[in-house]
């Protein structure tokens, strides 16, 4: 794995970590389980609102973990005065979620320079057990935070 030799402080670790949740991903309910240089393992515990007419979990659900998940991994192996923003994904949806969680393993594949390239595999849990239910290949650009351009909201 890239980055496995690599170790970050526990105040770099502290601060992804908080910031792992910020904002909407907060209020979706994603939550860190292993933190790693290059890997990301999150956790999603379905409610009702995860769901769609269906009772499936819906796909957006599926694409923004495997999208943040990825990210987050890319930010354990970028200096703290750079950003993460994602490029591009692709994401397959192998079969329909409709589990109680989700888990996301992301891990960077690609790393150096300016663009990162990540794995994502979200796994349904099932009361018969855990089943692959998408795969995300996500290209990621780290930026130095002076260049992200301020918005006023």
């Amino acid at each position: 794995m890239v980055g496995s030799n690599k170790e970050f402080s526990p105040e770099r670790r502290d601060f992804l970590t908080r910031d792992y949740s910020r904002g909407f991903i907060g209020d979706v309910g994603y939550q860190i389980q292993e933190y790693r240089m290059g890997y990301l393992e999150s956790r999603l515990q379905v409610l009702d609102r995860h769901r769609q007419q269906d009772r499936y979990i819906h796909a957006g659900v599926l694409a923004t973990m495997a999208d943040h998940t990825a990210g987050y991994a890319a930010f354990s192996l970028v200096d703290e005065v750079h950003r993460i923003l994602t490029i591009e994904f692709k994401i397959n949806f192998l079969q329909p979620a409709y589990g109680q969680g989700l888990i996301c393993k992301s891990r960077i594949l690609r790393e150096g320079g300016r663009v990162l390239v990540g794995e994502s595999e979200v796994f349904d849990q099932r009361s018969a057990g855990e089943v692959l239910a998408a795969k995300a290949l996500v290209t990621l650009m780290s930026v130095h935070r002076d260049q992200i351009k301020k918005v006023a909201i």
